[in-house]
């Protein structure tokens, strides 16, 4: 009896992990494009360089999605002035929030209460990631961009196993060498994995004075160009740092929109050109 029962519990698991396997094909099936974004480091600005070109693109009439992948320390929430947002509910299943030019936003942080940590070890974040693919009602999106937490661990290993059919992954470093020295990890991650690089992003490059447009290279400048040159692979261009771009991140706002003008938003929006090109590719 006791092996009956063992029995009928492994086929029911396998009929489970069947329906969720195809849920996940149906959902992710309706994706034009899926783009993650990575880095080996934190701090290098890699949540602001996601929502940043979900915005561009969007801003250009695609449908546009963004996964918050970061389990432990989800920001794109805060970046998108939707805080203290919560999912819902509905027959075919649970919703993302809605954000700017109709953006649709999935993020750990819409199911916690404000300020609380997520403690959870690898099974569980596997999980909640598959689940936030397969369970999500996404809809038809032309692009959903992913930002995954810094360095090589379950979420991006949860993410190159669950898309295989990955667009693939944009690179984000600073100019110093330190940096670019751990970023490295990323990129033979990504070839490991089988995940196509599609370039290297270089932030904080350099400060623009807003008064006289001098630009000053307070961290030593060309880290990320010379190491995307070094691994083979493209460099997508450089980032300013522009005092507004913090400003505007803390009121919920792309900086591509809030400060279109600016010379960050012009740089952010030459490497919105060549992903486009990789695209069309």
């Amino acid at each position: 009896m006791s092996l009956e029962r063992n029995m009928a519990q492994i086929e029911a698991y396998k009929q489970q992990q069947s329906a969720e396997q195809q849920r996940l094909k149906d959902r992710m099936g309706k994706i034009k494009h899926k783009i993650a974004v990575i880095s080996g480091k934190g701090g290098v600005g890699k949540s602001t360089v996601t929502v940043n070109l979900a915005a561009a693109f969007a801003q250009k009439g695609n449908k546009v999605g963004i996964l918050d992948a970061d389990i432990h320390g989800p920001s794109v929430p805060r970046l998108l002035g939707l805080e203290g947002q919560r999912i819902k509910y509905g027959p075919p299943g649970a919703f993302p929030v809605d954000g700017l030019f109709g953006m649709k936003v999935m993020s750990i942080d819409f199911f916690l209460p404000e300020q609380a940590p997520t403690i959870w070890r690898g099974p569980l974040k596997m999980k909640a990631i598959r689940q936030f693919l397969a369970d999500i009602v996404w809809g038809e999106l032309d692009f959903l961009f992913i930002d995954l937490p810094p360095g090589t661990g379950d979420e991006p290993l949860s993410i190159a196993q669950l898309l295989p059919d990955l667009d693939g992954v944009v690179i984000v470093t600073m100019p110093s060498q330190l940096s670019s020295a751990v970023v490295k990890k990323a990129i033979t991650f990504a070839e490991r994995l089988n995940m196509p690089i599609i370039g290297v992003v270089e932030n904080m490059s350099g400060f623009v004075c807003p008064h006289c447009g001098e630009k000053t290279e307070i961290f030593q400048s060309g880290g990320g160009k010379k190491m995307a040159e070094e691994a083979g692979v493209p460099f997508l261009g450089s980032i300013p740092i522009d005092p507004k771009i913090s400003v505007d991140s803390d009121k919920g706002h792309p900086f591509v929109v809030a400060d279109k003008d600016s010379a960050a938003a012009k740089a952010f929006m030459e490497v919105v050109k060549k992903v486009e090109a990789y695209l069309k590719k």
